[in-house]
C-alpha cells in the first residue's frame, strides 16, 4: 500500500463513511479525470436514480432475537466468503492515484473483498493477480471483458487471463459503444499520455465506410458482440462466464439457457444509456423472473451497509462497489480503499444486527418496505 510520512498514506480527517471520500477525491483529481470518474450519460438521471432507489427502500427490523454466533459470510460459486462485497471493474485507475489497480488489489485482498479487474486496467494483470492471490482470506478474482472483433486477439487474451489465475470472466454487454457523456465533453476529457489499457495491446482494425454509411450502424455495431460471440467465448475458455448489464428478463433467460454462470445486474453506473431504471428496481424483477437459484450480483449506487442488506433482501448474492472505492483510492491510495471496504463491511454488520439477522439466511424481502408503496 502507498506510504505517507507515518507509514500508510493517511485517511483524510473527517472521513466517517464512504461519501466522505468524495470531496477529497475531487480536490485531488484534475477536472478532466473528475468528469470521467464521477459523471454519467446525458442528463445523469440513471446515475442519480441508482442512489435514490436504495434510499427509497425502508427497513422493517425484527427485534429480541438471539444473534450470538452471527456472521457476514456468504457462499458464492461454491466458495465461502467473509462478506458479500466485491469491487466492480473501473478503467484507468492510475489516472486516480499512483497505486492504481495494484494498490486496489492489495486493499481488496487484505479486506477479504472480491475484485473484478477491468479489461481497460492501466497496470498489467499478472502482478495484480500475484498481489491478490497472496491473501488466504481473499475473495474471488474475476476478469472483465469487452468484446473485440479480432478472434485471434481474443483467443490470446483468454489464454493469458487463464494463465494468470483469474477465476471467472465477466462480459460487459450493455456498452458496445460509449454513452453520450456530456460532462466529459464539457471538460475536454482525454486520457493522459502515460495512462492506457496496457492489457489490450495491438491495433484495432480500421473502420472503412462507404459514402452515406453510418459510423454507428455500419462501422461500430457490426463489430459488437451478439449471442454468437457469447457461444464462442464459452467454447474458448474453461472459466465460468458472467454477464454484466443485462436489463431485460428475456435476455437474462436466454443467457442462462446458454450456460452463463450468473448475472451482474448493472446499468453501468448510469454511464451508457440514460433513463434506464435503477439497479435496485432491476434486481427485484430479475430475481422474481429467474427464481432463487440463478447467481445474481448488483452494482450501482451502493454507499451504505444498509444498501448491502437491502440488496441481499431483494435477492442479490453479493454486491459490487464502484465509484465509492475509486474516490477512496484518489483520496488516500490503497489505504483509502481498504478503509472504505472496512467501513462498508462494519456498517453491513451493524445493519444485520439491528434488523435481527444472524446470517445471510435471515435476510429476505420480509425486511423491506418500499417507501413508494
Amino acid at each position: 500500500m502507498s506510504q505517507g510520512a507515518s507509514g500508510l498514506e493517511p485517511i483524510p480527517a473527517g472521513v466517517a463513511n464512504l461519501a466522505d471520500f468524495e470531496p477529497h477525491a475531487k480536490a485531488r483529481l484534475s477536472e478532466q479525470a473528475w468528469a470521467y470518474f464521477s459523471g454519467g450519460a446525458a442528463d445523469e438521471l440513471s446515475l442519480r436514480a441508482n442512489r435514490a432507489a436504495w434510499d427509497a427502500i425502508n427497513l422493517q427490523p425484527r427485534v429480541l432475537r438471539d444473534l450470538s454466533g452471527g456472521h457476514t459470510g456468504v457462499r458464492l460459486f461454491g466458495r465461502e466468503l467473509p462478506h458479500p462485497i466485491l469491487l466492480a471493474p473501473i478503467a484507468y485507475q492510475l489516472m486516480a492515484h499512483g497505486d492504481g489497480e495494484l494498490g486496489v488489489a492489495h486493499a481488496a485482498a487484505a479486506q477479504g473483498a472480491g475484485m473484478v479487474l477491468s479489461a481497460q486496467a492501466s497496470m498489467p494483470m499478472e502482478p495484480i493477480v500475484a498481489a491478490f492471490a497472496g491473501e488466504a482470506q481473499r475473495g474471488p478474482l474475476w476478469f472483465q471483458l469487452y468484446w473485440r472483433d479480432d478472434r485471434e486477439f481474443m483467443r490470446e487474451l483468454l489464454r493469458r487471463v487463464e494463465r494468470a489465475g483469474f477465476e471467472a470472466l465477466v462480459l460487459t454487454v450493455d456498452a458496445p459503444v460509449h454513452g453520450a457523456r456530456d460532462r466529459e465533453r464539457r471538460a475536454g476529457f482525454a486520457l493522459p499520455p502515460e495512462v492506457r489499457a496496457v492489457n489490450l495491446g495491438g491495433i484495432k482494425k480500421p473502420i472503412d465506410l462507404l459514402p452515406g454509411q453510418s459510423m454507428m450502424f455500419d462501422g461500430l455495431m457490426p463489430r459488437a458482440a451478439t449471442w454468437a460471440e457469447l457461444h464462442w467465448l464459452r467454447e474458448h475458455s474453461s472459466l465460468p462466464l458472467l454477464l454484466k448489464g443485462v436489463h431485460h428478463v428475456d435476455d437474462a433467460r436466454e443467457a442462462m439457457a446458454m450456460g452463463v454462470a450468473g448475472l451482474i445486474v448493472s446499468n453501468h453506473g448510469g454511464r451508457t444509456l440514460d433513463t434506464l431504471p435503477p439497479t435496485a428496481w432491476l434486481l427485484r424483477r430479475m430475481r422474481e423472473a429467474l427464481g432463487p437459484d440463478v447467481p445474481l450480483l448488483v452494482d450501482g449506487g451502493i454507499r451504505r451497509g444498509t444498501d448491502v442488506l437491502k440488496a441481499l433482501a431483494l435477492g442479490a448474492d453479493a454486491v459490487l462497489l464502484g465509484r465509492a472505492y475509486l474516490f477512496a483510492l484518489a483520496a488516500a491510495g490503497a489505504h483509502g480503499v481498504a478503509h472504505a471496504i472496512r467501513l462498508l463491511r462494519d456498517e453491513y454488520e451493524i445493519a444485520m444486527a439491528l434488523c435481527g439477522c444472524r446470517s445471510r439466511a435471515d435476510i429476505g424481502p420480509q425486511l423491506l418496505i418500499d417507501a413508494r408503496e
